[in-house]
């Protein structure tokens, strides 16, 4: 009856003996550190979530003392890779001749990505703001200049000072190209039914005529349905994506780009939960994303190559956003993955 009503909980719950070692696992905490009972069942804490060692002395002081303790926003590691950031509870329970811990874990990262998700898009909805009042003072000037240069360059009988109006006119119309890319898409979505491998292969062949000594690796889930996007404004998403990977991979020796897509299941986007959605993953192995750049890297400018606009991602960024999807990244020195979840249908609070 008591597994019952624990395989129930939301919360993931563990129990462990006097050597932290595990004699009892819910539903919920296999499906949070990915394992099975039969398997974790007898297995050390330690072993099942890397840097776990820092909080032992706290887990041993509440068997010695019979007191409970608590963690805020502590990280750890799966042997898979996955990063978890949670609270957890241990509570000592007297329970024959050695005493046990109940240790109750709540995984935070799904809130604090809606948190930055929406800090982000509050952010981006500023600049936007701000971007569309400098826009219309600076692209109004310009069209004068454009204007004058063109009524000069009639005035003008020497094809040699005709050379400079030219100049002033592809300069003008370079300043006013920049500025409606910094406005972000120019258009809303036209949504169709659309399977995304047709865009990641369309990608790939792009990727390979413009680079063409790169290795691309597919690992595409066959059975995704198609999805309702804007095809055009969805590949040019892919597109910069791809490409920013290619230019971190400068002087790599072997340079390699992944495409993974897989099906995510209970996923929350904006605050709202779908029951399901499309994951793709773009992966390379570059230099990686600068440090100091990682927390702005959707805005605006914000670039880390010297010929670089800092307009690609942003863009990336929002046509994410006019999907109701999201974007988020890792990234350290030879792996970066961007990792683009779309949902399928209307989702639920």
């Amino acid at each position: 009856m008591t597994e019952n009503i624990l395989n129930n909980l939301c919360t993931a719950v563990i129990a462990l003996d006097h050597e932290l070692r595990v004699c009892f696992i819910n539903q919920s905490a296999e499906s949070l550190l990915e394992i099975s009972a039969n398997r974790s069942l007898g297995t050390s804490l330690a072993e099942l979530v890397c840097g776990f060692d820092p909080f032992t002395p706290m887990f041993y002081d509440a068997i010695q003392s019979g007191q409970p303790y608590s963690q805020r926003m502590a990280e750890f590691v799966l042997a898979s890779g996955t990063h978890l950031t949670m609270d957890f509870t241990i509570s000592p329970i007297s329970e024959g001749e050695w005493p046990r811990l109940l240790l109750e874990m709540n995984p935070l990262d799904r809130y604090l990505r809606i948190d930055r998700d929406a800090a982000l898009n509050e952010q981006q909805e500023i600049s936007k703001q701000i971007i569309r009042g400098l826009a219309h003072e600076v692209k109004n000037p310009l069209g004068g200049i454009r204007g004058s240069a063109q009524l000069l360059e009639k005035q003008l009988e020497l094809y040699e000072l005709k050379e400079y109006t030219n100049i002033i006119i592809e300069e003008t119309d370079r300043l006013t190209q920049l500025v409606d890319q910094m406005l972000g898409p120019t258009r809303l979505p036209k949504p169709e039914s659309t399977n995304i491998h047709v865009l990641l292969e369309r990608v790939s062949k792009l990727i390979e005529l413009e680079f063409p000594d790169v290795e691309i690796v597919k690992d595409y889930d066959p059975s995704i349905p198609e999805v309702l996007v804007d095809p055009e404004m969805f590949l040019q998403a892919l597109l910069n994506i791809s490409r920013n990977a290619m230019q971190s991979m400068t002087g790599t020796s072997q340079a390699k780009l992944a495409f993974t897509t897989r099906i995510e299941r209970q996923f929350t986007i904006n605050a709202t939960r779908h029951r399901t959605v499309i994951r793709i993953e773009i992966t390379d192995n570059g230099c990686g994303i600068p440090p100091d750049l990682k927390q702005n890297l959707f805005y605006p400018m914000i670039s880390g190559r010297p010929d670089g606009t800092g307009l690609g991602l942003p863009l990336v960024h929002a046509v994410i956003h006019q999907h109701d999807g999201y974007i988020e990244f890792d990234s350290e020195p030879g792996v970066t993955t961007f990792r683009i979840f779309i949902p399928f249908g209307v989702g639920e609070s």
